[in-house]
């Protein structure tokens, strides 16, 4: 979290900002992180910064594989299995899913 805060408060700076209003999260099924404790993280994480009292807004990002069989990407219903949901063939080619991406954030200026 601290990586995410340190990242968007040099960008906030480089832009001039005076505040940062809110930040857009993507993250990924498998990314390892929970919602909810990033969501408790985020808030104390602001604390002193540009940040403080901003919201953190987080976008899901499913598991999309490659099927080699179908030669399609498909997104997995759940990250439990990995297999396309269409053939039933196994994948380890995983397109989407890992990251933990700021996608965008909202600024007040001076």
């Amino acid at each position: 979290m601290l990586g995410i805060i340190d990242g968007v408060t040099e960008e906030a700076e480089r832009c001039g900002a005076a505040r940062v209003n809110s930040v857009h999260l993507r993250l990924g099924a498998l990314s390892g992180v929970v919602k909810e404790a990033l969501l408790f993280a985020y808030d104390l994480a602001c604390e002193g910064t540009l940040l403080e009292g901003s919201q953190l807004i987080v976008e899901p990002s499913p598991v999309l594989i490659h099927c080699s069989r179908c030669d399609a990407d498909r997104v997995l219903e759940s990250p439990q299995g990995f297999c396309c949901p269409v053939c039933g063939t196994p994948s380890v080619d995983v397109l989407q899913g890992r990251e933990i991406e700021v996608m965008a954030m909202e600024v007040t200026s001076p």
